[in-house]
């Protein structure tokens, strides 16, 4: 059977990708179709896309029955540090050294996935893992 921790990054990097999808195409419609500059094309595709990727890797991935206010208010801090970052680091990749938006982006998303994960897993849910009602049925199952 495989490792725990290899399924639940896995299953993190799965829904991160889903996320990824969303993210992507809001910015593309945002910054190539509507022709949006690249940081609120950005920064708009980020907020869509951490909202479901937290919703389903808090419920499926970490399998949490944490306080979901305390536990947003948590990934919320990990997006005071990582949007500006990100957004003022991107904007100037590509207005000012003009690299390509759409590398740039898929660069910020790289990064948000290694890092995010790294914070979910070792701070947000790190004591509340496995304690929801999919957690405990399986449990039962077994």
């Amino acid at each position: 059977m495989m490792n725990k921790e290899l399924v639940r990054t896995i299953k993190f990097i799965l829904f991160s990708v889903s996320a990824g999808v969303i993210e992507i195409v809001a910015f593309t419609l945002m910054y190539e179709a509507i022709k949006i500059p690249w940081w609120p094309s950005y920064l708009t595709a980020l907020v869509l896309s951490v909202l479901w990727n937290f919703t389903f890797n808090r419920r499926y991935t970490f399998k949490s029955a944490n306080n979901v206010p305390i536990a947003m208010m948590k990934v919320a801090a990990f997006y005071v540090v990582f949007t500006p970052l990100s957004t003022i680091g991107g904007n100037y990749l590509e207005h000012s050294l003009k690299w390509n938006g759409i590398i740039v982006t898929g660069l910020c998303m790289a990064c948000n996935l290694i890092t995010e994960y790294l914070y979910d897993r070792f701070f947000v849910f790190r004591k509340t893992i496995d304690t929801n009602e999919i957690a405990k049925k399986k449990t039962s199952e077994n």
